[in-house]
């Protein structure tokens, strides 16, 4: 078999099992807080949770036969955060950052018996793997440790059936394990429970004693090629687990190490061979590659250690290490995963650097990661379409990044060098590596190993937090907490927030805040939007027993209360504590946020059409008067990209669609909603709903339909870091005044041309075409009187120890010429030395030529310059041959120069 025939024979086995196929969910998790999609199950713990009930249609998009039932093969990356493989690929044959994950699940449906069954059916019968050289592990609690869980009697007691059947001794075959690798749980609290693994002995002799010694030894003679996780407990606080309502199965199935064993097996025959999840041919397309690139061989080495590896060892490490991380990246950008500064995407930043790192190993030349893109596609395409259809966008983000990273690796390369040399790489070191040069710590730690040095690790941590209270202290908005949690006279409920639904309210004065000249008012509930999400806080005013006071900005606190800051003002020492208040927000600056808003979500809906899908919101401000938005992107906007997302939003406007809002459950948002990573999400989320083609969680305040937003106009586009793009916008008033400053602006420059708007261009292209012409011709004519004036100076000069000196003050328009002057007239003296000086607006600027015969002689015009700019008030400097200067005291110019 084929790697892609061995995972279709798994689909097809689960799918006359009467599951459902669904297609790989994306490495783009739809959890803000989890890095990437890292295990099959990911996208079905709304179910295991009790959140949602089975719906494989949902995933399918089609109705199955049972919604209870489902299979498929999921991309998996294990690369930064808890699960971390990144170090060890390439040192090892059966570690990746990215691999397949095949899986089958039940909801509710069969249980143990037909899983661990089914599970036994496929690998001996269909795939024929020896049954002698097969191990099971079931759940046995450590009881020393008052573990409250019960020994997995079940499981047990039907692989005991499978083995015997077999002709099997089960006390040789089943192996009990512990919690840490036979139990499983979500978290410290809610659905778990026992797992069963089966254990492939690849040790050259299918001795059953000495395979099953090496059963969860870390051995790569002996690897568990799939887990079968029987979810049927509830972990509960107290430590206890309390059976479920529904019981489901979770298994998973490392792909890679079953093709990759398949083909050094000779087909689950010959175990002479070391594995190697390498060997599959899911990976020959890239080796081709690799070695049509660098011209060298891998012959599938593997190291016994990290550092004083051979060079045919540093040349198979390299192949495995470009192999895996040009899936990887390949994948995750396909994916909408770009390189980036933080979070997932600095991961993916990390792992292609890695990449080019050793690919440069291999002696490749730069730019040829790039070139890495297509065999992923031809090996993975097929089964993720994703890949083809994104293949151009992967290319061009990778190239952007290798552009990049090239401009600064060989001056990083080194730095170390010299870091090195002092014989281990401090902390510093290291982090200027980082931040200025791009390195990674890992990628430093990989450069140190190999030398046998080592990195100081503590210190770069150091370092680097040095670098966040610097960016703390430079934030311009400081986090206001208003009392401590011992405080017990404070009330610090959160405040409740009527501002969806109202901009005016009752309520109560519950505290008075003095924070130093600021003065802060708290009240029992508001309409005030608070700052949030990028959104600015509302201002109004609050009357108090009589008393109007403006609110003039509005924030949280730690606790959600709304702080409202007050004007400066002396009636404020009049109020107190429980008097009553009526609240009003300013109406039509908060209907000018809501447009600004708005806006921002059209924007992102647009620039994801328009530029991809890859496209992710990376930062927002919205205020009354403007909107900034910035996103995820490899390269410039162009000029006609943005004319389109123009296009496309105010024809959104026009459409005058319906903006609903609601709330429901995190797992239960409708599919496409767009999360955030790094928001923190509760069970309840806000859904902004513009009319079905933009839905994103968003605590913000909207307009009710996009026809209230009146006109959006794009102002600017910019880069703002690596990967990191920005546009400002405005949106209703603003919009409209932008519009009319230009139309009078056209106007303007139509009157003084003599024409209308609509022949604005092409007469000013004429005047330009003519501007042109006559600038041809004045440069001429300068030119002449250039030579002219270089004449009568040459003709000046003063002879003396056989070179001939000029020095005087001139009138010329600009340094250039007077640069240019300078030249002419020591190429018409021959041997000598020019100085010359002229009155430049406000300044005075000195130029000095010295021949060679000059030089020879003493004569520098750097020093000549040097001294000559000292006496005007100024300073300047250059070469032997030619140096520039100036000063300020115009008035001595003359006498400094002779004349």
């Amino acid at each position: 078999m084929t790697s892609a025939e061995i995972r279709q024979s798994f689909l097809d086995f689960f799918a006359k099992q009467g599951h459902t196929l669904v297609p790989s969910s994306s490495l783009l998790p739809d959890s803000p807080g989890l890095l990437f999609t890292n295990a099959g199950m990911n996208q079905f713990v709304p179910i295991f949770l009790g959140d949602r009930a089975p719906d494989v249609s949902k995933w399918a998009g089609v109705k199955p036969a049972k919604d209870t039932r489902a299979a498929d093969t999921q991309k998996c990356i294990r690369a930064g955060g808890k699960h971390n493989d990144l170090e060890d690929v390439g040192f090892d044959t059966y570690h990746h950052t990215m691999f397949e994950m095949l899986g089958n699940w039940s909801f509710g449906d069969y249980f143990k018996k037909e899983s661990i069954r089914w599970g036994w059916e496929l690998i001996t019968k269909v795939w024929g793997i020896p049954a002698k050289r097969l191990f099971a592990t079931v759940y046995s609690p450590d009881k020393s440790k008052n573990d409250p869980s019960e020994f997995d009697q079940e499981a047990y007691d039907i692989w005991a059936e499978i083995f015997r059947a077999a002709g099997l001794d089960p006390a040789v075959h089943i192996v009990n394990g512990n919690k840490k690798d036979n139990f499983w749980m979500m978290g410290d609290t809610g659905p778990c429970g026992p797992c069963s693994e089966i254990h492939f002995n690849l040790l050259p002799s299918d001795d059953e004693a000495a395979g099953r010694k090496l059963v969860n030894a870390s051995s790569p003679r002996c690897i568990e090629i799939w887990n079968h996780v029987f979810i049927q407990f509830n972990a509960n606080a107290d430590g206890t687990f309390s059976p479920l309502a529904a019981k489901h199965v979770d298994t998973g199935m490392g792909f890679e190490r079953v093709a990759g064993i398949y083909a050094t097996t000779n087909g689950f025959k010959d175990f002479a061979k070391d594995p190697s999840n390498y060997a599959a041919d899911v990976f020959a397309p890239l080796f081709a590659k690799v070695a049509a690139l660098s011209g060298k061989t891998y012959t599938a080495t593997v190291p016994t250690k990290r550092e004083g590896l051979t060079e045919q060892e540093n040349i198979d490490v390299a192949f495995r290490v470009l192999a895996d991380h040009a899936r990887c990246v390949s994948c995750a950008i396909a994916d909408g995963i770009l390189p980036g500064n933080e979070g997932r995407n600095y991961v993916i930043r990390r792992i292609l650097r890695r990449g080019i790192l050793y690919g440069k190993k291999l002696g490749l030349q730069a730019g040829f990661f790039e070139q890495l893109v297509a065999p992923v596609v031809e090996s993975l395409g097929a089964v993720f379409p994703e890949l083809v259809q994104q293949q151009s966008i992967v290319q061009r983000v990778i190239r952007s990044e290798e552009e990049s990273f090239g401009r600064t690796l060989d001056r990083g390369l080194q730095i170390f060098g010299k870091a090195a040399s002092a014989g281990a790489i401090s902390g510093a070191s290291a982090f200027e590596l980082y931040d200025t040069y791009g390195f990674p710590l890992d990628m430093t730690q990989l450069l140190a190993t190999e030398r046998g040095l080592t990195v100081d690790a503590a210190g770069f941590e150091a370092e680097m937090e040095k670098q966040r209270e610097r960016g703390r202290a430079a934030q311009k908005k400081e986090i206001l907490v208003a009392a401590t949690e011992g405080d017990a006279a404070v009330d610090l409920k959160p405040t409740t927030f009527l501002g969806y639904a109202q901009t005016e309210a009752h309520a109560q004065l519950i505290e008075i805040i003095k924070a130093d000249k600021d003065t802060f008012l708290v009240f029992d509930r508001t309409p005030f939007y608070a700052e949030m999400g990028g959104q600015t806080g509302d201002t109004g005013t609050a009357l108090i027993n009589g008393t109007l006071v403006q609110i003039v900005d509005c924030v949280k606190d730690k606790a959600g209360r709304h702080l409202h800051k007050a004007a400066v003002s002396d009636q404020l020492s009049a109020l107190s504590s429980g008097a009553a208040a009526t609240l009003s927000v300013d109406l039509g600056r908060r209907r000018a946020i809501n447009r600004h808003h708005s806006a921002a979500h059209l924007i992102h809906w647009a620039l994801r059409k328009v530029l991809g899908t890859h496209v992710r919101q990376a930062g927002t401000s919205k205020t009354a008067d403007r909107m900034r938005f910035d996103f995820s992107h490899f390269e410039a906007v162009t000029h006609a990209q943005l004319l389109e997302v123009e296009q496309l939003v105010n024809g959104k406007v026009i459409d005058n669609a319906k903006v609903d809002t609601y709330e429901t459950e995190f797992d239960k948002k409708p599919e496409g909603t767009l999360a955030f990573f790094g928001d923190k999400y509760g069970k309840f989320v806000r859904v902004v709903d513009i009319g079905g083609y933009s839905r994103e969680l968003c605590g913000g305040t909207h307009v009710a339909t996009t026809g209230e937003i009146g006109l959006i106009k794009i102002v600017a586009e910019m880069a703002i870091a690596a990967g990191t793009r920005r546009i400002e916008a405005v949106a209703g008033q603003p919009a409209y005044e932008l519009v009319a400053t230009r139309e009078a602006a056209l106007a303007a420059v139509s009157a003084h041309l003599g024409g209308g708007a609509s022949d604005v261009v092409k007469k000013l292209e004429a005047l330009l075409a003519q501007q042109k012409e006559t600038e041809k011709q004045l440069k001429a004519f300068q030119q002449k009187a250039l030579a002219g004036l270089a004449d009568e100076l040459a003709a000046k000069a003063v002879a003396r120890d056989g070179l001939k000196f000029v020095s005087g003050v001139v009138a010329v328009s600009d340094q250039e010429v007077l640069r240019s002057l300078g030249s002419q007239v020591l190429a018409k003296l021959g041997e000598g030395v020019v100085q010359l000086g002229a009155a430049l607006g406000d300044k005075a600027s000195l130029v000095a030529f010295c021949s060679p015969a000059a030089i020879k002689a003493g004569h520098q015009a750097g020093k000549i310059i040097q001294n000559l700019s000292a006496q005007i008030g100024g300073k300047g400097g250059g070469k032997p041959d030619f140096a520039m200067g100036g000063g300020k005291d115009i008035a001595k110019l003359g006498a400094v120069l002779g004349g």
